[in-house]
């Protein structure tokens, strides 16, 4: 991690302006209720740049004349806290993850910061300006203060490089994304083993949420979809709270972290773990779909064209299982996109003029076709997550089984 992190600071000084400044914040938890909070998790550019996940810790970087200047600002340890809620990160310990010479305390930032701008003169100051509404942030929250106190200053948004950045994996990036997958697909096989009729579907899950956490995973990368029968057709169903019903299909929509870097992985099986004629007529169609694309992806395609293959693909599998006559009608069957781009969030950073963007080594993207049949109850969506290489592609979830045969042959 500790290189990892260093280089991808390097990538970003390099795209900085002379003369300038760069802050970012790991974030708080927010307060939940009494003396509760949700649970942490750090700002994603934060980690990325420091491998870091505490709360509160703050990022400093400097450019001028030349020379560049790494520091961090971590909390002070408290032994009477640290009581209740166990030993914090200490400076020695942080300067072996986040490969940072110098650690000072969260409490001496803001006085450093100002003695920072009295030693040198800068022009720039780039922040993280990524806008969640009903989300305090606190780079938008500095910016105000740097408005009202150093006008000199100008703002830079440092978002929008460092999403770049992130949108080309690195070596030991991809390998963390293998590692989360390779978690999943021991959940889904115990999803596999365990599906039956007569169970909830968030009893299904529970098989899933232990074989995970027994694999050492992070946490889930996303709340799960566990949507059986008709409920299979709602695209982001978390309910999960019906009967599986003998006979029907489950449509589970899940992925699990490893070092915060996201699995998503989709699959569809029968409940009784036998597909019934329409139902494997329906998923094959679906299967065929997502085979394709997946071999579409090459360095040089562009995103726009990923998406408008898949529509056109699906809107003629419904035509030959009887759904529409006129491929302009498949918006009934499917609504939403082919993929998108995956690492330290699911659906993970990128700019959003991507549409016109060219795939290139580096990109992770999932491939999810689905066609969503209401008036029969089946939803069915096959999702995979593969890698641009430099010759083509690499589906980094092919381990996973999705074949009709091989599901059926699992199941018994």
């Amino acid at each position: 991690m500790k290189t990892l992190v260093t280089n991808n600071r390097k990538k970003l000084l390099s795209q900085l302006e002379e003369n300038s400044l760069l802050v970012l914040f790991a974030g708080k938890a927010a307060h939940r209720s009494a003396d509760q909070s949700y649970e942490f998790t750090p700002n994603r550019n934060f980690y990325y740049l420091t491998g870091i996940d505490r709360e509160e810790f703050i990022l400093l970087l400097f450019k001028y004349d030349g020379k560049v200047r790494e520091h961090l600002f971590i909390t002070e340890p408290n032994p009477d806290i640290e009581k209740w809620i166990g030993i914090r990160l200490r400076t020695d310990e942080a300067k072996k993850i986040s490969g940072i010479e110098n650690i000072s305390y969260v409490d001496s930032f803001n006085a450093f910061f100002s003695s920072v701008l009295g030693a040198h003169y800068f022009e720039n100051i780039y922040l993280d300006t990524e806008y969640i509404k009903d989300s305090y942030q606190p780079g938008l929250a500095f910016a105000k203060e740097v408005r009202d106190n150093y006008p000199h200053l100008r703002l830079l948004s440092a978002s929008n490089i460092i999403f770049d950045l992130r949108t080309i994996k690195e070596k030991q990036e991809v390998e963390y994304l293998k590692k989360a997958i390779a978690i999943t697909k021991t959940g889904i096989e115990a999803i596999m083993k365990n599906s039956r009729g007569g169970i909830y579907e968030k009893q299904l899950e529970a098989y899933y949420d232990f074989e995970i956490k027994y694999n050492l995973a992070n946490s889930r990368s996303f709340k799960t979809i566990m949507a059986s029968g008709k409920n299979a057709t709602i695209l982001h169903y978390e309910e999960n709270n019906q009967v599986l019903e003998d006979g029907k299909l489950v449509l589970f929509d899940l992925g699990a972290e490893y070092n915060y870097y996201c699995s998503d992985i989709t699959r569809t099986i029968p409940i009784n773990g036998k597909f019934t004629p329409r139902q494997k007529e329906v998923y094959e169609s679906v299967l065929r779909v997502n085979e394709a694309m997946i071999e579409f992806i090459k360095p040089g395609v562009i995103y726009k064209d990923f998406l408008d293959t898949a529509k056109d693909l699906l809107a003629e599998e419904c035509i030959k299982l009887g759904l529409i006559t006129d491929k302009k009608a498949v918006d009934k069957y499917y609504y939403h996109g082919v993929g998108h781009f995956l690492g330290l969030d699911v659906h993970d950073v990128g700019r959003r003029e991507f549409l016109e963007r060219k795939f290139v080594p580096g990109m992770v993207l999932t491939v999810e076709p689905g066609l969503y049949i209401a008036e029969e109850e089946i939803g069915i969506r096959i999702e995979d997550d593969v890698l641009v290489t430099e010759n083509g592609h690499e589906n980094l979830s092919k381990a996973i089984i999705k074949s009709v045969a091989d599901i059926e042959a699992f199941m018994r």
